[in-house]
Order: structure tokens, then sequence, then C-alpha cells
């Protein structure tokens, strides 16, 4: 089987980044790949605003013809090239749905749920394989209904025919350089041989030994602490959408309706720090911080406790516990986040290892975050859109591990 792929939301390119080894730019631009794999298209919308900045960058690296920058809701998904592997990151929103009023279109999803799409491609294009990344809140979304919105996703892959294991990995627990966590979902289609093979297995070899993140991403096996959960005891996917609720943990399988889970615990490996990325002959002044941002800095890092009052009138009190003065470089870096640059608590603040000043990294360091190339996003974009770029985006390092298993699998589709 070729090994083939689509992009789906592909901002600038992380899953393209991961899965062909990409590591240098060349003297043109283009970025230079080290794998097997073909992506035959991508798509990159981004409907907040005029410019495209995120498709600039993924079509500056990746200058080719099938790159797509078309709001997906306007794709005929049956003009999608046919794929091995439909990969992508996409928000997490609210997934419910409800019975159209005319009764004519039946169920409908949210408008603007990028989910929905995602589900009509694999309707449409029957995609072997399935590799998402999102948010580790997503297990628990919304907060008054409990694993709903992940649910919803398991339902419709179990309805399409697709097997499912997913995992909430934080890459710094893995040798990479963030702690950012997010959940990685891996779904393949009942006509592969890897289901029929994995088919055979029992939830805990899936979930401990032989599925794809048990194999990247080693955890300590728990003998008797995989629980079950059913979604096969509802009507249709109102009911589901309407009453479904579940404690889903950080690692799990489902099959044929029946969800395995289990609260994984990872096996450290030794991370990447912020020692290791930064650079050390200096960096422009624009930024080191002024005396006046270091004294904003200091109030926002610091312990407070904030009367507020909410939306019905009643009086809080708003808490913050002290973050030290800068981030050690001992240590991985933060989650980043898409104000990263910024006054803003969550923005990194390093003491210079040359100049011994405290300054914000640069956008270079915020790629290597992420483990992208060195300028990957310097394509004509301001330093606070490049920011914005790598505080959407995921670490590639992650995608390198996962593909490496995912190659051999399609391999024995032959």
């Amino acid at each position: 089987m070729k090994k083939t792929v689509i992009e789906l939301f592909a901002g600038v390119g992380g899953f393209r980044v991961g899965l062909n080894n990409i590591e240098i730019i060349d003297e043109n631009g283009h970025a230079i790949e080290n794998g097997d794999w073909s992506f035959v298209w991508a798509n990159q919308w981004e409907p907040a605003t005029k410019s495209q900045e995120a498709f600039e960058c993924y079509n500056t690296r990746f200058n080719e013809s099938n790159n797509s920058n078309v709001d997906i809701s306007q794709v005929n998904k049956n003009d999608i090239p046919d794929h091995t592997l439909l990969c992508g990151g996409f928000p997490c929103q609210d997934y419910s749905v409800a019975r159209s009023l005319s009764q004519e279109k039946g169920i409908e999803g949210k408008k603007g749920v990028l989910w929905w799409q995602i589900r009509d491609i694999l309707k449409a294009k029957h995609s072997p394989f399935v590799l998402l990344e999102n948010v580790d809140r997503l297990l628990k979304s919304p907060s008054k209904q409990r694993g709903r919105d992940f649910g919803i996703m398991l339902k419709c892959l179990n309805d399409l025919g697709y097997a499912v294991e997913w995992r909430v990995i934080n890459a710094a627990d893995y040798g990479h350089p963030q702690r950012r966590r997010r959940t990685y979902i891996f779904a393949y289609n009942k006509k592969t041989n890897y289901y029929k093979q994995t088919k055979q297995l029992t939830p805990f070899q899936i979930i401990f030994e032989k599925g794809i993140f048990a194999k990247s991403f080693s955890i300590v096996k728990h003998e008797n602490d995989i629980k079950e959960i059913s979604l096969l005891k509802y009507d249709d996917l109102v009911d589901f959408s309407d009453n479904f609720a579940a404690s889903f943990e950080t690692s799990g399988y489902m099959i044929n309706g029946k969800v395995y889970t289990h609260k994984a615990e990872p096996i450290l490996e030794k991370p990447i720090t912020l020692a290791n990325i930064v650079i050390r002959d200096g960096v422009d002044k624009k930024y080191y911080l002024s005396d006046e941002q270091i004294k904003k800095f200091e109030y926002l890092r610091g312990s407070k406790k904030i009367k507020r009052i909410d939306k019905n009138g009643f009086e809080y009190t708003y808490s913050e516990g002290a973050m030290s003065e800068n981030d050690s470089l001992d240590l991985p870096g933060r989650t980043m986040l898409t104000s990263e640059g910024t006054i803003n608590r969550s923005t990194h603040v390093i003491l210079d290892p040359k100049t011994k000043k405290l300054r914000l990294l640069t956008p270079i360091e915020c790629e290597r975050l992420n483990q992208f190339p060195d300028n990957w996003t310097n394509t004509g974009m301001s330093d606070k859109r490049r920011y914005f770029m790598m505080g959407n985006a995921l670490v590639c390092g992650i995608i390198k591990k996962l593909g490496k298993i995912i190659e051999t699998i399609v391999d024995g589709e032959e």
C-alpha cells in the first residue's frame, strides 16, 4: 500500500514535518523531506482573518499545486484524492447534535464544527488510517456532560467502521522540549490487515504492549486497572448526544462500540531542556525586557488574590500562585500559547545565557520548542504571528515517533 497522506487544518505543516522527518530548509525556502510519505492534498483555511499566513507558510515550504486554501466545508469530499492516512489537528468544540427542524436532513451537528468535516471525509473516502491531535480537555468536554464530545467522536468512528486507540501525551515526558499535553487519536478501518490482526489482541495488550501508543510511548503496566464503557445502548446519535456521559482516562481502545480506558502512567525519558534550545551567541535587543516590562511580569507572575463578581452578581476571590521570575533553563519549556511573546503570565521569560539579562524567547526558539526547523515561519509574517503559529502548532517529534510505527503498519497492508 502506498504511503499517501492528506493533511487537514494543516497550519504551518506540523504533521508533515514530523512524518517526513524534516530538519532543514533548502536555499529556495523549501523543506527537505526525508520520509516516504507522499502528501497528495493539504487544506488550510483561516476564517477569522483576511490574510492566510499559515497557508502561505505551508505553501512556501511545500510549493505544490495540491495545497488547498478553501473553507473545508465548501470542498466536495469526493474530489479529495484517495489516501492511506488522513491526519490533522482540529479544535475542541461543542460536538453536540440535534434533529433538524424540518426533519428532512435528519441529524445535524453544529455549523462550523470541524469534526463533522472529518466525519464526512471518512464517510466519502473510507480512509484506511486516521491520525488526529486535539487538546487534552477533549476527553472531559463539556463540563456539564463529561466525556460527551469525545464519546460522539468515538461513536461516529465506530459507525463508520473504525477501531480507535488514543493517548494523552505530555511531550516532555518522552524526551521532547515542551511540557505540552495533547490527545492523540489513531483510528483504523475494519477492512485493513491491521484491524484484523489487532482484533485478536486483548484490550490489555493493545493499551500496554502492542498498540501504536504502547510501542511509541511506554507506560507502567497495571493489570487490573482498565475500565469498560459501552457506546451501544442508545437509539441514535441524538439520543447519544443528549444522554451520554463517561469518564475517559488518558489512554484507551475502542472496538465494536466497546471502550476500554486506563489512566496512563508514563515511563519517563530524559527531556530536552530550554538550555538545549536557546540561542547562546546573543539575540536582537528587541527581545530583552525593559524595566517597565520587568515590573509588569513581576506582577503577572506573582501571587495574587483579586475580588471579582460573576455574571450572576456573586462576589468571589480569584487566586493565582506565584511563578518564578524567569523560566528555568534546566527544564523543558512550559506549554506555549498563541499569546507567547506578549506581556502575559503564560509567556516564557528567560535569563539570557550570554548577557544574563531577562528576555523573551525568539520566534526561532519557539520553533525549536515544537521541533520545527529554524526559521520555519520566517516567510514574511510578523514576530507576533510567528509566535501565534507556534502556539497553535504541535510537537513534531511526537508525530515523528508515531509515524515510524504507522509506516510499519502500512507496509503490512501489502
